[in-house]
């Protein structure tokens, strides 16, 4: 009996570990909004046209800490300097031949070299191409000069500009700004500054959504061109 006892005391007892009952973790996924980015911003809205007002906050935005109050007044925009703008129903040449009814006049009548009457400033070579093209029902019987740096040399545009009589320049702010500081354009002759304003590239930005061109846009405005607005010499149009 004690024999018994003793081999059923000897035998290995099989031991089972136990473990706390797992709980099933639910993880839910928080989504990340995601930034909205100025195209999302302009798909979404519908396209209002370019007022004077809007050029004139964009001045004021831009100088409104760098400049004293009396400066700042020297940079305002009289109302009277500002020509229709474009309502988003006209073609190019429709609005330029409604701002400009005496265009052939005008043309015919000017014969100063390195100037022209008319600026179009654009955001692109691109644009400027796409404008040249589309502006030949307005222009008549006048010579058009391509105003912007793609595969042209500024010393071409200065000897184009310095030997004969041109009527219109399309072209950057950037490049424009140059040949002016560079006594190669004259604003002398100038009548008419046209902003392409409402033009939107294929990120839906307009000239003054890009820093680069709103920033050289202003500066060029500066050079001169706001000083001929004041003095009633300049009209400027937002196409």
């Amino acid at each position: 009996m004690m024999n018994l006892f003793l081999q059923s005391a000897l035998q290995p007892v099989e031991c089972f570990l136990t473990h706390p009952e797992e709980k099933e973790e639910h993880t839910v996924k928080v989504k990340r909004r995601r930034k909205k980015k100025m195209s999302d911003i302009l798909a979404e809205s519908s396209p209002k046209p370019g007022v004077p007002e809007d050029l004139q906050k964009l001045l004021n935005q831009h100088f409104g800490t760098k400049r004293s109050v009396i400066e700042l007044e020297e940079l305002k925009l009289p109302d009277s300097c500002f020509l229709p703008s474009n309502d988003l129903t006209h073609s190019f040449s429709s609005y330029l031949k409604e701002i400009c009814p005496k265009w052939a006049k005008l043309r015919k009548n000017h014969k100063e070299k390195s100037s022209v009457l008319m600026l179009i400033i654009c955001s692109s070579a691109l644009r400027c191409l796409e404008l040249i093209k589309s502006v030949t029902a307005f222009k008549g019987d006048c010579k058009v000069i391509k105003l912007f740096a793609k595969h042209i040399k500024i010393k071409e545009q200065l000897n184009m500009l310095e030997n004969g009589v041109i009527h219109l320049g399309v072209g950057t702010p950037g490049r424009i700004k140059a040949l002016v500081k560079q006594d190669g354009l004259s604003l002398n002759s100038l009548k008419y500054l046209i902003l392409d304003w409402n033009w939107r590239d294929q990120k839906l930005r307009r000239m003054i959504d890009i820093p680069e061109i709103r920033r050289e846009t202003i500066d060029l405005l500066e050079t001169g061109i706001i000083k001929l607005c004041r003095e009633d010499s300049v009209k400027l149009g937002l196409f």
